[in-house]
This record gives structure tokens, C-alpha cells and sequence, in this order.
């Protein structure tokens, strides 16, 4: 038993070790130049807005820029927060420099109770049901089942589901951005990125009983200043009734795999597929939750699929925010 413990811990460790310090800071600077859109309209942008928590420090915002307007506000379903800006019709320049310091720790949750406790799934059914994306029914439901098969716990379907992503979503880095996450699509052709690897551990999860969200975000350089104007991230989480919420990211597996041109049966893989269960990383920082995302205030258009990107409408009209050369905006890091 002594022995197993220890190669246990020499697993975790090696993998976390793999990522450096516990703990990343820097600076984050969000500039935005919308002044080449169509003049004569009024222009509206959407930036996600970090704000602390347990695992990350946001302090030293500033918002310069010269809009007619700008406030900080939240979307009604999940609360994620967000910075307006409005400019007049009338305006010859769109700028906005958005700027904050982070400071992000490595988030460990493995700690899991010997027991379940008990809960109501009514508390958790805004992460227990479908997205115009991520169904829970039908093949979704069907695989959900397959998958979990004699499983009794959250903890064992989450973890069931957890591997099965792991084992059979590829990456494919011909992926715009971080992916749609178009989870039937997905079961046909499993790969995508991390978008795309997230949501089908959420669908599944859900569809089996699990309560699971998305978190969106963005990367944090590991050099002393870097641009990561696209570096956007998603992982998942899913809810342990007496333990809370608890990180997984096999997007982020899939990726070491290919980045390192690993098998599924090589000892570096089962190492990356053990730290993210349960552990992510500190170089990077949550910015939003949730899908079918209505903004606030309102945009024109429909829904936004995901809102881990900087979103603009020129006069009513979204902005490609995939581009960052049509929708000029660049984010860079750096070090404190």
C-alpha cells in the first residue's frame, strides 16, 4: 500500500512539476482599435472582465480610451462580468485600453470525501441541461449511458467520462480559435481544441447526471512578456455535491499528446491525464462561464455560442472576433 501511495504522489508530482511554479503574475493589456470600421455607425464592445476568486488575484485595473461611454456589468444567467464601451456614430477614433494585474495559483482538488453527500439535482439544472450545442438527450444520452455503466457516483461518472474524453477526442490544430464545441459533430469526428475536447466532457457529464460547466480564459506567457492575443482557453468543471467544483481539462491531455507526440498507452500521457484530473495549471486565468450567452447590455445579434473573446457590433453588425487583424485588438503579458 506504502508503495502505491508513493508512486501516487511521484506521478502527481512529476506532472506538476512539468509546469513550474504554483503560481503565475503579471500584467494583462487588452488594447482594442475598432477606428477602421465603417464610419457613421455607432460602435458597441464586449470585453470579459476577470475579477478575483479562490485561485486568482486581479488588482490595478485601468480602462482608458475614448468612448462616449463604458461601465462594468454582468449576464443575468451566469453572472459572468464584463466591460462595455459605446461609441457615437459620429466618432472618428474607437480605442480602449483595457489593463489589470493577475496573480493565478495552481488549483488541486483531489481531496474527494470517502462518501457522497447527499444533494438535489433541481439546485444544479442550469449545469444539467442542454445548449443549443450540447445535447443531453439522444446519442449524447445513449454514449452517456454506455459510458457510465455501473457507475453509482458523481465522482465515478465524472470520472468515467473524464477518461473517455481523454481516450477519444484527438486535437486538431486546423481548428479555428478554441472550436465551436458542436458536440454531435464532435461524436462523429472527435477533434477540435479545447472548446470543442471541454464540451463533450460537459454534454456527456450532464447527460449522465453530473453537474459540469465551462470555464473561459486565456493563458498567461511563461516568458518574461509574450503576446497572447490568441491564447484563449477553455477547460471544464464538474460539481461534487460536499466537495464543490472541481477542474478538469483533457483538451489540455490531448494537446501535451500531440505537442509531444505521445501514444495513449505511454507513461507521460497517463501522468498529464492524472494531473488534470482534478488540477490545472497556474498559467492562466478564468474570464467567463456559460454558453447561449446573452450580454449586458444586450447585443443586436443572437446569442454568443462561448464569451472568452473581445466582441464588437458596428451598427448592429457583429465583428469576426476570430480576426484579429479586421477586429484589431492585441492582449499581451507582462511578468510583475
Amino acid at each position: 500500500m506504502k508503495k502505491l501511495f508513493m508512486a501516487a504522489m511521484l506521478t502527481i508530482v512529476t506532472a506538476a512539476t512539468a509546469f513550474g511554479a504554483a503560481s503565475r503574475a503579471g500584467v494583462v493589456t487588452v488594447d482594442v482599435d475598432l477606428s477602421a470600421q465603417e464610419k457613421g455607425k455607432e460602435v458597441k464592445l464586449w470585453l470579459p472582465y476577470p475579477v478575483s476568486d479562490a485561485n486568482q488575484s486581479i488588482t490595478g485595473i485601468s480602462v482608458t480610451g475614448d468612448y462616449a461611454e463604458s461601465g462594468v456589468y454582468t449576464d443575468r444567467a451566469n453572472g459572468s462580468p464584463m466591460l462595455h464601451a459605446r461609441w457615437k456614430g459620429d466618432a472618428t477614433s474607437r480605442k480602449l485600453s483595457f489593463t489589470f494585474a493577475a496573480e493565478r495559483q495552481e488549483v488541486v482538488r483531489r481531496a474527494f470525501p470517502d462518501k457522497e453527500a447527499a444533494w438535489d439535482p433541481a439546485d444544479y439544472r442550469q449545469y444539467l441541461a442542454p445548449t443549443s450545442l450540447g445535447p443531453t438527450s439522444g446519442e449524447v444520452k445513449k454514449l452517456a449511458d454506455s459510458i457510465t455503466k455501473g457507475k453509482k457516483t458523481v465522482l465515478e461518472k465524472a470520472r468515467a467520462v473524464y477518461d473517455w474524453t481523454c481516450e477519444n477526442t484527438y486535437r486538431d490544430p486546423n481548428t479555428r480559435g478554441c472550436g465551436k464545441g458542436d458536440v454531435c459533430a464532435l461524436l462523429e469526428k472527435p477533434g477540435g481544441k479545447c472548446t470543442d475536447i471541454s464540451s463533450v466532457f460537459i454534454a456527456l457529464s450532464r447527460a449522465a447526471g453530473v453537474p459540469a460547466r465551462e470555464v473561459f480564459g486565456i493563458r498567461l506567457g511563461k516568458k518574461a512578456e509574450e503576446d497572447i492575443t490568441t491564447w484563449q482557453h477553455c477547460w471544464a468543471e464538474f460539481f461534487l455535491p460536499g466537495y464543490g467544483w472541481v477542474p478538469v481539462d483533457p483538451a489540455d491531455v490531448r494537446k501535451a499528446m500531440l505537442v509531444e507526440n505521445l501514444k495513449l498507452d505511454n507513461a507521460k500521457t497517463k501522468e498529464y491525464q492524472e494531473y488534470f484530473w482534478g488540477g490545472i495549471d497556474p498559467y492562466r486565468i478564468a474570464l467567463a462561464v456559460g454558453r447561449d450567452v446573452v450580454l449586458n447590455p444586450p447585443q443586436a445579434g443572437p446569442p454568443l455560442n462561448t464569451f472568452g473573446y473581445p466582441y464588437a457590433e458596428v451598427g448592429g453588425k457583429a465583428v469576426d472576433f476570430y480576426d484579429p487583424q479586421g477586429f484589431r485588438y492585441t492582449i499581451t503579458y507582462k511578468e510583475k
